[in-house]
């Protein structure tokens, strides 16, 4: 804790109110403010070969993250483990593929996924979404030509990724991953 210049070696700093632990609403409210911001989306380095991002000052001790999708790119499919979070797009469109099912969290290698289970949703500019935990989805870029541009949030940051593999209904974890990963 640090005491203001004026205040007395003696005085007792002030305590803050304790942070509120952002919820989905509160992080999907941030990514839309943060994607208005449009010197923030246009300082964005776009590469032509692979996503780029920049992580961002998130609500509440949220991880959050400003990302560029080059056309043709995309996720593949993952969830965010025991992490809510909310994404929207700042520029082109996003599609996102999802499961509208509750998966095992841990203790399974494969899975039959039943005939029901897809959802799509397509993302253009200013639409976004928010998620609970062990949402599993995959997020696209399938413009041919146009960039696209994403603002994402995730409370608590993110403890682990795990990314899957999916041949027709059949969904495989493939990889853990942590945050030492992405280092």
């Amino acid at each position: 804790m640090s005491v203001s210049p004026s205040a007395s070696p003696s005085a007792s700093p002030s305590l803050s109110a304790p942070v509120a632990t952002p919820t989905q609403a509160d992080l999907l409210d941030f990514v839309r403010r943060t994607a208005a911001d449009t010197a923030l989306i246009a300082s964005l380095p776009l590469d032509p070969e692979g996503r780029t991002w920049v992580r961002l000052e998130g609500p509440g001790g949220s991880e959050a993250w400003l990302i560029g999708w080059p056309p043709g790119t995309g996720t593949g499919w993952h969830d965010h483990a025991d992490s809510v979070g909310a994404f929207l797009t700042a520029r082109g469109e996003l599609k996102e593929n999802s499961l509208a099912a509750r998966l095992p969290t841990d203790g399974w290698k494969t899975l039959e996924l039943s005939e029901d289970v897809d959802r799509e949703r397509r993302l253009p500019a200013g639409k976004g979404r928010a998620f609970g935990r062990h949402h599993v989805h995959e997020v696209l870029n399938e413009s041919r030509e146009e960039h696209a541009v994403s603002v994402h949030a995730y409370y608590p940051p993110l403890p682990r990724i795990r990314r899957y593999s999916r041949t027709g209904q059949v969904l495989r974890l493939e990889q853990v991953e942590r945050p030492e990963d992405w280092q």
